[in-house]
């Protein structure tokens, strides 16, 4: 069986948000067209694409001319054969008739490389896609924690002023006091943790994203996850990127060592070669013998190059490309572990964190009816203020536990698309303009024949983060109406058989 993420897939993947939230869509276009490390991928993926005009120049013709002019300073021999100044042009073409094949190969093994660096590109994109995922579900849960521990603060500061009131008129004794004092302390430590991995988290996302994260939506769910994991390893050896762009590496090195063997064969060459000199007069009188100032001369032909004996340097050359090939296929196996791994692995977590999910939402709700039954106990005498302060700390272990493993199911879902090669810009549909396409580079380039081409500059593509602010753990989130409720309530039945003062 196998799947694939087509556009219109994609439109479930990252949905239209409202007005005013940035989705996720978004915040992949952003990092699609100004991430420094796709950019650079690109133009990494543009340098491999010179090196198929460069093999094929080695089979185009060669053209060169030398000039010389000289002064004879001093000079006591006849000046029939030594004149005081000359001038010589000497023009030469030549034209590669045969190489042993190595020109071809080297073409070959150019363009194999060509597609394995447009491969890596897609691998790129994936890479970059997913640590974009990660940071923005990053945000979203860190966002989700600090506003529940925020909350939590506020529900124990709440609860502590109402038991030094209580105690003050002598309903509690001085250890509920002391218990409510020490979990609030607790609470406004959890809190500082979590607004500091908030702060980390929204710097990661500016890394990724390039610009702060604003008011995030919540991502729609991920289609055409697989079924099982041998249905994700399956698509994973046919369309993962890295993988296909290794195949594409040891493949090449077949070329090279073609290009290496033919080092050890004969070169055959047509040959045009011109000359032309000028001694400006200074023949003098020598002229009188036949003997010409200025002539010219022409010659055509062809030259053979046999190696006889290279110092064994050719079969080294050999015995490197073949080593080097032996490294290519080893590497292909490398990388079909670690595409395995991580299609089984990814698949392994989506599914844990799915079943925790559930098993979290369960959690929160019986703690939610656990802490209102215990309120209503301590209201008749039954429970304690330690009781109540336990129960609301459960809850709140719940919830956190909750938005972990939510944001952890939607990054592991993404992660196991993007190890079944379905987590590119291809695939997910992207607004903002056009995708890069590397064929259109190579279209440019590959037949270039001319020298003097241009070759413009390379100016900056990635977005600097210079002029960003520093991020703060600000969360603007309301507050859940249930929670929000003091876990001392006044009613609390003075009489209860716990409350003594000592």
């Amino acid at each position: 069986m196998r799947y694939s993420l087509s556009v219109a897939g994609a439109g479930l993947l990252l949905a239209a948000a409202p007005a005013g939230a940035e989705t996720l869509r978004e915040a992949l276009a952003k990092a699609y067209n100004t991430n420094p490390t796709l950019t650079a991928d690109r133009a990494n993926v543009r340098a491999i694409d010179e090196n198929v005009p460069i093999a094929r120049a080695q089979g185009l013709p060669a053209a060169n001319a030398s000039v010389q002019y000289s002064e004879n300073v001093y000079n006591d021999a006849n000046t029939l054969s030594n004149p005081k100044r000359q001038i010589g042009l000497q023009p030469q073409l030549s034209v590669p008739l045969y190489a042993g094949g190595g020109i071809r190969s080297s073409i070959n093994a150019a363009k194999t490389r060509v597609d394995a660096g447009r491969l890596s590109l897609r691998d790129t994109e994936a890479s970059v896609f997913s640590s974009v995922v990660g940071a923005y579900m990053d945000v979203i849960r860190d966002e989700a924690i600090v506003s529940l521990n925020a909350q939590n603060v506020h529900v124990l500061e709440v609860n502590l002023q109402a038991s030094r009131d209580r105690f003050q008129v002598g309903d509690l004794t001085r250890t509920d006091v002391a218990q409510s004092e020490a979990r609030l302390a607790l609470a406004r430590s959890q809190l500082q943790s979590a607004q500091a991995q908030l702060i980390s988290s929204r710097e990661g996302y500016i890394r990724y994203v390039g610009t702060p994260p604003g008011a995030l939506e919540e991502p729609p769910a991920l289609p055409n996850l697989p079924a099982d994991p041998e249905v994700a390893v399956d698509v994973a050896l046919k369309d993962n990127p890295a993988l296909l762009a290794a195949q594409k590496s040891r493949d090449a090195t077949v070329f090279d060592v073609g290009t290496a063997a033919a080092a050890r064969l004969p070169r055959v060459s047509a040959v045009v070669s011109g000359n032309y000199f000028n001694y400006f007069d200074s023949l003098g009188s020598a002229t009188q013998f036949g003997l010409t100032q200025t002539g010219k001369s022409a010659t055509i032909g062809v030259q053979l190059n046999l190696p006889l004996y290279q110092g064994g340097g050719p079969t080294a050359q050999i015995r490197q490309a073949q080593a080097r090939r032996g490294q290519a296929i080893e590497q292909v196996t490398e990388v079909e572990r670690s595409v395995i791994a991580q299609a089984r692995s990814a698949y392994a977590i989506w599914k844990s964190s799915l079943q925790v999910i559930a098993s979290s939402e369960t959690a929160v709700n019986a703690n939610k009816l656990s802490l209102e039954g215990v309120r209503a106990e301590n209201s008749v005498g039954s429970r304690t203020i330690l009781d109540i302060l336990n129960a609301e700390q459960e809850l709140l272990n719940s919830q956190i536990t909750l938005v972990s493993a939510q944001r952890d199911a939607y990054v592991a879902g993404f992660s196991l698309l993007a190890a079944m090669g379905k987590a590119e810009a291809r695939d997910l549909g992207l607004d903002g303009g056009a995708l890069y396409d590397p064929v259109v580079n190579y279209r440019h380039v590959s037949h270039t024949i001319w020298d003097y081409a241009p070759a413009p500059a390379p100016k900056p593509v990635a977005t600097r983060t210079t002029a960003t602010p520093p991020q703060t753990a600000i969360v603007t989130k309301p507050l859940d109406p249930f929670l929000d409720t003091p876990v001392d309530s006044p009613a609390t039945n003075p009489t209860d058989s716990t409350v003594r003062k000592r």
